[in-house]
């Protein structure tokens, strides 16, 4: 699942319904609030709460708020009747420190409940099973860090998620934005420090790989062309953003298709499985263009001179020599060359063209 975070009191009304409207649309389903905001006036602090819950019910979004005994009290409630929280749209409650076993327990039977995916350990989750904790509510939800290196490191984390998920949790974390970054620091919100400075669709797809649930957006937004990333992604294909060179519009029409790594994926190549058929089968003109060295990255297109791979396109994954019988037509853009590693047997890409 995909998540945005929403800061209360940031935007205004009808602001924070239209960004909704439009992540939700993006396939983006859970949002995470905190409420450890100082807040002078509670009426406020309730008025927006309030405001952000009915939103995300209309939106069929869960809202997870990140609560403490002290935010607890400026809302004007205990811990006995947090529960009403439900009836004003909040679907969870991320628990901080403070909050015994059995109160834990006792609220997972009534709403669902984040706990902290890095202070989890043996001795607490004897005492949660003990106090009959429901166990089909409760995640492990990892922090975001807004002070650059002091994210975690990823070999403890996917060692704490193993952990986790082995015991029956799921396991939620954060990848920071590219558009309005979180003050004070302006320096992301991610989960992993690697993450820092990454571009968030990226990121995505490394918490993806690292036994993680649920992925949400730290920082407040990203820009539209990122937002285009993740929705090529929801819709079953991994994007990949290009620069054309060549200006045969034979081939430009080859990268345009929908493309498929074959099912058994090449070492030095993403072999789309789509394009040799029908390039063939169009008996489209492809002559020697442009058969230069193949850098990682490289768009190609074996030409006429291949006889039966006349027409295949690949994406070069390790540097290979110039063949005059293979077309170089263009690049995977800098940004996005990492993403061809998780391009793997029989997944579906699609090629983005950024410029030409």
């Amino acid at each position: 699942m995909l998540g945005i975070s929403i800061y209360l009191g940031k935007q205004s009304e009808k602001e924070q319904a239209d960004y909704l409207q439009k992540m939700s649309n993006a396939g983006f389903k859970s949002i995470f609030t905190s409420l450890h905001i100082p807040e002078d006036n509670p009426e406020i602090l309730v008025s927006t709460l309030k405001t952000l819950a009915k939103q995300a019910a209309q939106l069929n979004m869960e809202l997870i708020c990140d609560i403490s005994n002290i935010s607890i009290k400026n809302l004007g409630l205990s811990v006995e009747t947090l529960p009403v929280l439900n009836e004003w749209g909040v679907t969870g409650l991320r628990l901080d420190y403070g909050f015994e076993p059995e109160t834990i327990s006792q609220l997972s039977r009534q709403m669902k409940i984040a706990l902290n995916a890095s202070t989890i350990d043996d001795n607490l989750y004897k005492q949660l099973q003990e106090t009959g904790l429901d166990f089909n509510r409760v995640e492990a939800w990892h922090n975001y860090y807004p002070r650059p290196e002091t994210g975690l490191d990823k070999e403890w984390f996917i060692h704490r998620n193993n952990w986790l998920k082995e015991r029956g949790f799921l396991v939620t974390a954060f990848i920071p934005g590219d558009d309005r970054l979180r003050g004070p620091l302006f320096k992301g919100l991610p989960t992993l420090e690697n993450h820092r400075n990454m571009a968030p669709f990226l990121a995505y797809l490394d918490l993806k790989s690292c036994s993680v649930d649920k992925i949400l957006l730290g920082d407040p937004s990203i820009q539209s062309k990122t937002l285009s990333q993740f929705i090529t992604y929801q819709n079953g294909e991994i994007p990949l953003r290009c620069s054309i060179t060549t200006k045969s519009k034979e081939s430009i029409e080859l990268v345009n298709l929908n493309h498929r790594n074959r099912m058994d994926p090449a070492r030095d190549g993403i072999r789309s499985e789509t394009t040799r058929s029908y390039a063939q089968q169009d008996g489209k003109k492809l002559p020697p263009e442009n058969t230069i060295d193949r850098g990682m990255g490289s768009i190609t297109i074996d030409n006429e001179l291949y006889g039966r791979y006349r027409g295949e396109l690949q994406i070069v994954k390790r540097p290979l020599a110039a063949d005059e019988k293979v077309n170089v037509i263009g690049n995977i853009i800098r940004e996005d060359l990492p993403i061809i590693s998780y391009i793997g047997s029989g997944n579906q890409f699609k090629l983005i063209i950024t410029e030409n």
